[in-house]
C-alpha cells in the first residue's frame, strides 16, 4: 500500500483542504512536532488557511527525534486527522505542515529559518520540561545541562531558549521585525513565564540583545485543549481504510477543540477564529478553569484511575466511584474559580464529563500520569490553597456552615494528592511495579517511601518548589492529606477510595 503524500487521489469520504497547499508559504515554525500539535494547532492553521489564505504554513521541529520529521517529509508534510467520538468518525487530511526537520541534527539550519523574513510566529508545544527555564524563580535553570551548554555555545543550540535567543539575535543583527514566541502548554500564564526564560537567556548573551526582545518580541499568553491520546497501530489502521494510504502520522482525537490566545502579536497571525479561537486581552480565567476543572480532575483520575487497574480514562468513567470522584473534584474545583462573562461553569462541568466517557478515545491513564511533580503545583495545590486560606478567612460563626463546605471541598484535593504520592512508592497495592515517569521520580519514589505518613508528607513538603509554603502551614490539609494518605496504606486504593463516596 502506498503512502500518503497527495490529497489528488483521496476518497470523497475524506475530507481535503480547501486550499491549494503549494500557493502558500512558511509563516510560523513550530517546536515540538507531537500528536497534539498536529490536532490542535496544526488544525487551526489548516482551516485558517482555507478561510483566508495567507502564508501561513508550518515548519515543523522536532528537537530530538528524527522519525516524525522523516514520516513528514516523506508524506509531503499530509497526515491524516480521526476525530472519534460514539456516532461517528470524520476523517481528514490536514495539509498546513509545509516540511519537518530534527533540530539536533541540523541546529545551524533550524536557527536560519526561524531567522527567516517570512517567519512571523515561532510556537511551542515542548511541556514545562523542555524550556529549562527554572519553576520557582522564572529564570534559566543553571543546573540543566543544555542551558549550560547553548550559553556557551550559541552558535550550536540544542535547547528551546537557545534556538530563540539565538534566531532573534541574527534577525537584530539583520535588521528583521521580530517574530512572536506563542506558547501553547498548559501552564498558567505561559506567555510570561516563556518571556521571563527568553529575557534572562538573553541578558546572559548580550544585554542590549534582551532590550531589543523586551521591546519588540511579543509573548501572547494561550490555553488550549483537545483531548489526544498517543496514536497506536488502531489509530493508523483506521486511517488506511479510510484513505487507502499508509499514514504513520494519523492521529485520533476528540471532536471538542478551543483555543484562548492574549490578541498581542509582533508580526500579525493567521485568522485562527475561522477555527473557532477566541482572542481576548485575558486569557487568565480561561487558564484556571482548565487547568483545575479539566487538568486537574485528569491528573486525579489518572492516579486513582492507574492504581485502581483502569488502563483508559473511559473505564475511570464507568466506575461508579471513580466517576463519582471525578464529578466531586469538578465541583471542588469551580468554586475556586472567579465568574467568566459568557460560561456557565455547570455547562462547563456537563461537557468535561461527557469527553471523559466517550467511548472512541484510548487516552491511557498511565500517559496522563506523567510528570505530576511538573503538574499538581498549578492543578491541584493552587486551589487546594485557594480553599484553605477561604477558610481561614470564615472566621465568624455564621460562617461555621462554610466552613464544613470548605472541608468537604478541600478533601477533593486532599484524595488527588494522596493518590499521586500513593503512586510515587512505584508499586501498586497488589506489589506490582510501575515506571515513574517524572523528572525527580528518584525523589519522588524516596519520599513516598518513608515509613510513616508524617514522614512522607514532610519529605514531599521539603522538596524545592513543589508545594507552596503557605498550603504547607495549613493545619487543615495536613489533617485531610494525613487521612488521606494513612487510609490507602492501612486498607489499600480500591477500599479508602470507596470510603471517601460516602463522606
Amino acid at each position: 500500500m502506498p503512502i500518503l503524500s497527495s490529497i489528488s487521489t483521496l476518497p470523497g469520504a475524506v475530507e481535503t483542504p480547501a486550499y491549494t497547499p503549494d500557493n502558500h508559504g512558511i509563516g510560523i515554525v513550530h517546536l515540538g512536532l507531537g500528536a497534539f500539535h498536529r490536532a490542535h494547532q496544526a488544525f487551526y492553521t489548516d482551516c485558517a488557511l482555507a478561510a483566508s489564505g495567507g502564508d501561513w504554513k508550518i515548519l515543523g521541529v522536532s528537537l530530538r527525534s528524527t522519525a516524525i520529521p522523516e514520516a513528514v517529509n516523506a508524506q509531503n508534510g499530509l497526515y491524516t486527522v480521526i476525530t472519534r467520538d460514539a456516532n461517528e468518525n470524520q476523517v481528514r487530511v490536514i495539509a498546513s505542515i509545509d516540511h519537518a526537520i530534527c533540530a539536533k541534527q541540523a541546529p545551524s539550519t533550524l536557527l536560519q529559518e526561524m531567522a527567516s523574513p517570512g517567519v512571523r510566529i515561532v510556537s511551542l508545544t515542548v511541556t514545562e520540561n523542555g524550556y529549562g527555564i527554572h519553576r520557582e524563580h522564572g529564570g534559566v535553570d543553571l543546573d540543566n545541562p543544555q542551558v549550560q551548554h547553548d550559553l556557551n555555545h550559541p552558535e550550536t543550540p540544542g535547547g528551546v531558549l537557545g534556538f530563540l535567543v539565538g534566531a532573534l539575535d541574527i534577525r537584530r543583527k539583520a535588521g528583521l521585525d521580530a517574530f512572536t514566541i506563542l506558547c501553547c502548554d498548559n501552564l498558567p500564564d505561559n506567555g510570561t513565564f516563556v518571556k521571563n526564560g527568553v529575557l534572562d537567556f538573553a541578558t546572559r548573551v548580550n544585554p542590549e540583545l534582551a532590550q531589543w526582545i523586551e521591546d519588540t518580541v511579543a509573548f501572547p499568553s494561550t490555553m488550549v485543549d483537545r483531548i489526544t491520546p498517543a496514536s497506536s497501530e488502531s489509530t493508523r489502521s483506521l486511517s488506511e481504510k479510510a484513505t487507502g494510504f499508509i499514514d504513520e502520522l494519523a492521529i485520533e482525537t476528540e471532536p471538542f477543540h478551543q483555543w484562548v490566545i492574549e490578541d498581542h502579536f509582533s508580526n500579525g497571525r493567521p485568522d485562527w477564529a475561522a477555527a473557532g479561537a477566541i482572542f481576548t486581552d485575558n486569557v487568565a480565567p480561561f487558564e484556571e478553569m482548565k487547568l483545575r476543572m479539566l487538568n486537574g480532575t485528569h491528573s486525579m483520575l489518572a492516579y486513582a484511575g492507574f492504581l485502581s487497574g483502569q488502563r483508559y480514562v473511559r473505564d475511570v468513567m464507568q466506575n461508579n466511584t471513580l466517576s463519582t470522584l471525578v464529578s466531586r473534584h469538578m465541583q471542588a474545583a469551580a468554586l475556586t474559580l472567579s465568574p467568566i462573562d459568557g460560561v456557565d461553569y455547570d455547562d462547563y462541568q456537563a461537557k468535561l464529563l461527557a469527553r471523559f466517557s466517550n467511548p472512541c478515545i484510548a487516552h491511557e491513564t498511565r500517559q496522563i500520569a506523567s510528570d505530576g511533580s511538573q503538574k499538581l503545583p498549578q492543578r491541584i495545590f493552587e486551589p487546594a490553597l485557594a480553599v484553605a486560606q477561604a477558610a481561614t478567612e470564615a472566621a465568624t460563626e455564621a460562617a461555621t456552615e462554610a466552613s464544613i463546605d470548605t472541608d468537604t471541598n478541600l478533601r477533593a484535593f486532599a484524595l488527588a494528592t494522596g493518590v499521586w504520592m500513593h503512586y510515587c512508592r512505584g508499586v501498586n497495592d497488589d506489589g506490582v511495579a510501575h515506571v515513574i515517569n517524572d523528572p525527580i521520580a528518584h525523589v519522588l519514589q524516596t519520599a513516598a517511601l518513608m515509613n510513616t505518613v508524617d514522614e512522607a508528607i514532610a519529605a514531599f513538603n521539603a522538596i524545592p518548589g513543589l508545594v507552596p509554603p503557605a498550603l504547607q502551614s495549613k493545619q487543615q490539609w495536613i489533617t485531610q492529606l494525613s487521612s488521606v494518605l494513612s487510609s490507602l496504606r492501612k486498607i489499600g486504593v480500591k477500599e479508602t477510595l470507596e470510603r471517601e463516596v460516602l463522606l
